[in-house]
């Protein structure tokens, strides 16, 4: 893991973010995966046992900032949603919206999972996929 966050941070320093934005992105960057260690294997990987909620849980301590609670605990959804798309045929459109729902910075959330997702060796599929439904629902405040 530590690996990925060195790698998400020289990502950051190479596309040129600067000024909060890059703050933003390497707070994410250092907490999104921080507790997968703490999730127990014996018990389902959903809610208050996902590593992405125990990081969201952990983030509360020190933020209070929803933009960025939201884009931890959510950061692995939209691949979720991707690969039930795949076995399925169609998008979840209840599931979808409900984690837009959830999202209130749609252009960050996006960011952040083009940033985790820019490890080589990802798939960079569902984040095309991920762009897409968001033009098309209109949920972009800028068009990449």
């Amino acid at each position: 893991m530590g690996a990925h966050v060195a790698d998400l941070l020289a990502t950051i320093e190479r596309w040129g973010e600067t000024g909060r934005r890059r703050e933003e992105l390497r707070l994410l960057a250092l907490v999104h995966d921080s507790l997968k260690n703490r999730v127990q294997t014996w018990r389902p990987k959903t809610g208050e046992n996902h590593h992405a909620m125990r990081a969201r849980r952990f983030a509360e301590r020190y933020v209070d900032d929803e933009r960025l609670l939201a884009t931890i605990e959510q950061h692995d959804r939209p691949y979720s949603l991707w690969r039930r798309m795949r076995r399925r045929g169609h998008v979840d459109e209840h599931a979808f919206t409900e984690m837009l729902e959830r999202i209130p910075d749609v252009d960050l959330f996006l960011r952040f999972v083009e940033l985790d997702g820019s490890t080589e060796g990802k798939n960079h599929e569902p984040i095309r996929w991920l762009k897409a439904e968001l033009a098309k629902r209109g949920a972009l405040e800028r068009q990449r």
